[in-house]
């Protein structure tokens, strides 16, 4: 948003600045950014370090992980196992997150409940999005242990403060005269959700829990190696630290990118049903 700064000077006279604070803001972020980073090559121990070689070997093992993919500690049908794994672990804390975050939701949104509700609800789910999920399993496996359980967990708590953010603004977007109309003809409140709510906004809770999920199953790879949920993120992290196998990294990783986008073509295809002015 422009800024116009109004200073008299000394002759009584009116001088006007135009600046933006945004773009004063970015450029001295910038800038501290990229200095930092000057900072921190200068000062690198670069003792015995041969770039040439280095950029050689690197290319090298680029070259044996995606143009020579192949696996050899697991079959095809293990594989596919591990994979089903994974994306019942981000379905599961998708689809209990969801379920959860609806009804939090409503509490959250300002035109449908309480206003000091609404306002505890939103500090709690801020406080639990300010934390990474990856903290949040490692929390839950204090109790729970290592294992599914913990990256399950986790996740679903992660899951449920995105989407009562997501689903309380769009329940603030209702139409307000709608909402009184019904009120004016003895609705009550539970059929003012039934019958105005979830009608105007069911294409955008599914929507956002779509998205969720698939933030949910990018996380759940990642969970398969730090919680020890299993999946095809275990594989990769035994693959890549344990085998060094570089051929099976390679395949492990065109999986998860088959598996991304078709996600990411459902997605499209949701959203040009659904949305079809926002894809255009």
């Amino acid at each position: 948003m422009d800024s116009v700064y109004v200073k008299r000077n000394k002759a009584g006279r009116i001088n006007i600045k135009a600046g933006n604070k945004v773009n004063s803001v970015i450029n001295t972020t910038v800038i501290s950014l990229t200095l930092l980073t000057v900072i921190a090559f200068l000062l690198f121990d670069y003792t015995g370090l041969d770039i040439g070689r280095a950029v050689v070997e690197t290319a090298s093992n680029l070259k044996t992980m995606f143009l020579q993919p192949a696996f050899s500690h697991f079959t095809w049908r293990e594989g596919l196992y591990q994979l089903g794994v994974t994306i019942s672990l981000a379905v599961l804390a998708t689809i209990l997150g969801a379920i959860i975050a609806f009804f939090l939701a409503l509490w959250s949104a300002v035109n449908l409940s309480n206003r000091w509700v609404s306002k505890a609800i939103k500090i709690f789910v801020a406080f639990i999005r300010a934390v990474p999920t990856v903290l949040w399993v490692l929390i839950f496996a204090i109790a729970a242990g290592l294992g599914s359980e913990a990256a399950i967990l986790g996740m679903l708590f992660h899951s449920v403060a995105y989407l009562v953010k997501a689903f309380s603004e769009a329940f603030e977007e209702v139409d307000k005269g709608m909402l009184e109309a019904l009120k004016s003809t003895g609705a009550g409140w539970w059929q003012t959700i039934t019958h105005a709510v979830i009608p105007s906004t069911s294409t955008y809770l599914l929507s956002w829990t779509f998205l969720r999920f698939e933030i949910n199953f990018s996380v759940a790879v990642a969970m398969g190696a730090a919680a020890g949920a299993g999946g095809i993120g275990f594989e990769l992290f035994m693959a890549s630290g344990f085998y060094f196998d570089l051929r099976e990294v390679g395949f492990i990783t065109y999986a998860i990118l088959l598996v991304a986008i078709v996600l990411e073509m459902m997605s499209t295809k949701l959203k040009q049903r659904y949305f079809p002015s926002a894809v255009k």
